[in-house]
């Protein structure tokens, strides 16, 4: 009886192992079924894209100033105000212009006088030549101090012209219709002539302004479209072209700084946004009529370089070794000579774990 039992034991117990061996195998199978990425083999597209960032911009941005110093008076200009063509925007208190004014108009005032006298000698002289009282000597010196009392007349006619602009030059007058984007300046502040008052929006289109070194200079021409998005405009991108290129490099920066308008205005594109730019640039006839693979798709072995096909045979997928000739190798991955043909499906990654032949699941 404990031999019948003893025996009984061990009969479960090879049971219960032969289970567990079953269940392993099957387990083991299951996991030959490796997953694998893959990609359609095709030719290269002939273009390589760079991006650089860049800043948006307005096409015309004015940097406002007086022509003229003095303590700043008035300042009628706020960030984000929409101004008029022609309004007045501040003005200087001109104590200088104003004296040299006043100055100017008393030399206009002793010249005229100068001039209405040197008329009255030189209408004397003149009768007395026509009758013989006076020389000629005299006659010809009396026209010469007359003309030359005429001469500083109008220069100080002139003059008085001039001082009445420098007054001018210290009022501030928006040149063009546009929106304040900066205010540099305070009243009764000490302003030099150029000095930047504030700085005047008054384009109606977005520009990007950016630079570009010169190992793609050469490539991007003038009207070259080009894509752009901003970080601050999520999930949207907006064409654009080349409209200003500089043929000298830029020495603060080392670039050669260039503009590119967007083909379409957007509200939601403000000035000073960062910006990416990204370029298309074509690559040689030769290289864009070739097929390329990736890096990590091609492995090697004692027989040579190898890809793995990938075959689809119903809801199966199978991988095949492949034997290839590659050629030079660039960003875009090796240059196929032989053994591949457009529109096959390859393996790109996990090569080192495949098998010829074996089942594998897309991914």
């Amino acid at each position: 009886m404990k031999s019948y039992q003893i025996l009984k034991s061990l009969a479960l117990l090879l049971l219960a192992i032969f289970i567990v061996s079953c269940s392993g195998e099957k387990k083991e199978q299951e996991e030959l079924v490796r997953p694998v990425e893959y990609q359609k083999v095709s030719y290269a597209n002939g273009a390589k894209e760079r991006t650089f960032s860049g800043t948006a911009r307005t096409e015309k941005i004015i940097n406002l100033s007086f022509r003229n110093s003095g303590i700043l008076m008035q300042l009628d200009v706020k960030l984000g105000q929409l101004v008029k063509k022609g309004q007045l925007l501040g003005k200087l208190d001109n104590v200088e212009p104003r004296l040299n004014y006043e100055r100017s108009v008393t030399s206009l005032n002793s010249a005229e006088s100068q001039m209405n006298t040197a008329k009255l000698s030189l209408d004397r002289f003149r009768v007395l030549y026509e009758k013989g009282s006076a020389s000629l000597t005299d006659f010809e010196s009396a026209k010469n101090s007359y003309r030359n009392a005429e001469q500083s007349y109008e220069s100080a006619k002139r003059q008085v012209v001039i001082q009445q602009e420098q007054i001018n030059y210290g009022y501030l007058y928006s040149p063009e219709n546009g929106v304040i984007t900066s205010v540099t300046a305070e009243v009764d502040e000490n302003i030099s002539p150029g000095q930047t008052i504030a700085i005047l929006n008054a384009g109606t289109e977005m520009e990007i302004a950016l630079g570009l070194p010169e190992s793609i200079i050469n490539e991007v021409q003038l009207g070259m479209p080009v894509n752009i998005t901003l970080s601050s405009v999520n999930d949207q991108s907006f064409q654009g072209k080349v409209t200003e290129l500089s043929p000298a490099i830029d020495t603060n920066t080392a670039t050669y700084p260039a503009r590119v308008k967007l083909n379409e205005a957007s509200e939601d594109i403000k000035t000073g946004m960062a910006a990416n730019v990204t370029f298309e640039l074509e690559e040689n006839k030769k290289q864009s009529q070739a097929l390329r693979i990736p890096a990590n798709a091609v492995g090697e072995d004692s027989d040579g370089r190898y890809v793995f096909l990938v075959i689809k045979e119903g809801e199966k997928a199978l991988v095949k070794k492949n034997p290839v000739e590659v050629g030079d190798l660039n960003s875009e991955g090796f240059e196929v000579v032989q053994g591949l043909k457009e529109g096959q499906l390859i393996a790109t990654a996990g090569l080192q774990t495949l098998l010829d032949g074996q089942e594998v699941s897309l991914q």
